[in-house]
């Protein structure tokens, strides 16, 4: 996801600033507890991290004013609570030299960590605690933070800046794991140390620091993945970065076979009012107007708006069916021809002027950026025809019906709106969460509003809900809370799902 244009980010440092050492909500208890919770040696005291990941999947309190005691819930109205007096300067942990190693052999010696900071900025910028993987020394899109304590893995989902964002040449933090092509990215945008970058192939189960990981297509741009992480102790936690969820998800092997304990879930489209078109079928109309106007204007010029990854499937299948090359600047050319795909290399050329389909970044789709656009291609065009491809141009009114959009037109410049998302919809993350059926699923995205968090804890219950009524459980009500009799976790004998 790339930022304005198609994805809301994670809580912003002024709106989760208010953090603990772990990168928790810092909780300021009464004296009584305090003194209650300091009592006994460091085994018997839990910290909110602990505590969080020990707790139930009821979501409706944070805080237990009976028991004073903290449970996961609505953990997000702990924010903006008091925070520690001062933060740690100059805490740092050095990341010993580690082997990475696929389960079925095999090895690379990853090197130790150079003390460094990030940006130049020696201000300390604490870690939300959803980018840490509990029981790992593991973070997730967590660059920005510079050395994180305790951190010897960094891994990256995939290349769009919200996530990579801190990684530069300059990093010395710890090796950073992220599928081959996203490697290569980072490699040769940010020109970062190649000491530091460890490709994982999709697919392979690899041992690093102890703990199982596996990289799966995530369905998101090129390169993105989810990543499983297997720990010590048998729990099955599931990290999805981006991702657009689909049936071909419902059957990886390791899906199917492992109970996700935690599920950290990409909620960028978690309203029930995003209910997107399958992309093929968005594909297709792009097609099917991009072939109608050149057919009544040959000399229009078709755009299509895109991000530095992402979108190549729109541009492709025009310029497959319509059998003209694609155009675009030396920078993104150099990107896409990293990618490896030869059906896409080939369809490349360095010469606007000889080919109706252009590439631009997808902020520069304005009316007056087009026109100005086509005054540089002198008279190989008269018009554009320009595509939007984005999921906030979803509209429940049109719903699927394609042919109901109406274009924004000014002059010469045509721009359509187009419901092509890279992103799960809200039925596809309801399907998902149900088929995975985890004990915890913890937002990554939308969560810095408590009326967004509040609804998402709803919908995720009510999934829940449903998916424990689809398999025969039985349901009552003793108070605010939903309560099972055996839980909403389904049958599972043996480690695999039973339906």
């Amino acid at each position: 996801m790339e930022i304005p244009i198609d994805g809301g980010d994670s809580i912003s440092e002024s709106e989760g600033g208010d953090l603990d050492e772990d990168g928790f909500p810092w909780v300021s208890f009464s004296d009584e507890e305090a003194i209650d919770r300091t009592v006994g040696d460091d085994s018997e005291r839990e910290s909110f991290a602990s505590e969080f990941y020990r707790s139930g999947t009821e979501w409706s309190c944070l805080i237990d004013s009976k028991e004073k005691k903290l449970v996961q819930a609505d953990l997000f109205r702990m924010w903006g609570f008091k925070r520690p007096s001062q933060v740690q300067e100059g805490s740092s942990s050095r990341v010993s030299s580690k082997k990475m190693r696929r389960s079925d052999g095999g090895d690379r010696s990853i090197g130790p960590a150079k003390k460094g900071s990030v940006g130049g900025n020696n201000r300390p910028r604490i870690c939300p605690f959803y980018k840490k993987i509990p029981g790992t020394s593991f973070t997730v899109d967590a660059f920005r933070y510079g050395r994180i304590d305790g951190c010897l893995a960094y891994f990256l989902t995939h290349f769009h800046g919200d996530h990579y964002g801190g990684l530069n040449k300059g990093w010395s933090h710890g090796p950073i794991y992220c599928t081959p092509l996203t490697a290569r990215l980072v490699k040769m945008c940010l020109s970062v140390n190649p000491q530091y970058i460890c490709p994982l192939e999709l697919n392979v189960e690899y041992i690093i620091e102890g703990i199982k990981v596996t990289m799966l297509e995530a369905n998101h741009c090129p390169g993105a993945a989810l990543i499983h992480f297997g720990l010590h102790d048998g729990q099955s936690y599931l990290h999805t970065g981006d991702f657009r969820a689909c049936k071909q998800m419902q059957s990886y092997p390791i899906l199917l076979n492992k109970r996700i304990d935690v599920l950290y879930l990409d909620t960028t489209y978690c309203n029930p009012k995003y209910k997107f078109p399958l992309r093929e079928e968005v594909v297709n109309f792009v097609v099917k107007i991009a072939r109608n106007s050149l057919e009544n204007r040959p000399k229009t010029l078709i755009v299509v708006g895109a991000y530095s990854i992402g979108k190549e499937h729109v541009y492709l299948s025009i310029s497959q069916e319509l059998g003209v090359p694609i155009y675009t600047n030396a920078s993104r050319r150099r990107i896409l021809q990293s990618f490896g795909w030869h059906e896409l290399s080939g369809k490349l050329s360095s010469d606007g002027h000889s080919t109706p389909l252009h590439v631009l970044p997808l902020p520069h789709l304005r009316h007056e950026n087009l026109k100005q656009y086509l005054r540089t291609q002198g008279q190989s065009f008269t018009s554009v025809l320009a595509f939007r491809p984005t999921g906030w141009t979803f509209s429940e009114s049109i719903g699927s019906q394609l042919d109901r959009i109406r274009p924004n037109s000014n002059g010469n410049v045509v721009i359509y709106g187009v419901p092509y998302s890279e992103h799960s919809s809200f039925t596809e993350l309801r399907e998902f969460v149900q088929f995975l059926k985890p004990k915890k699923i913890i937002p990554t995205v939308n969560v810095g509003n408590a009326a967004h968090r509040d609804q998402m804890q709803s919908y995720f219950r009510q999934w829940k809900l449903d998916a424990a009524r689809k398999e025969g459980a039985h349901f009552y009500h003793p108070g605010p809370k939903f309560v099972t009799d055996r839980g909403l976790n389904g049958k599972i004998q043996n480690g695999s799902r039973k339906e």
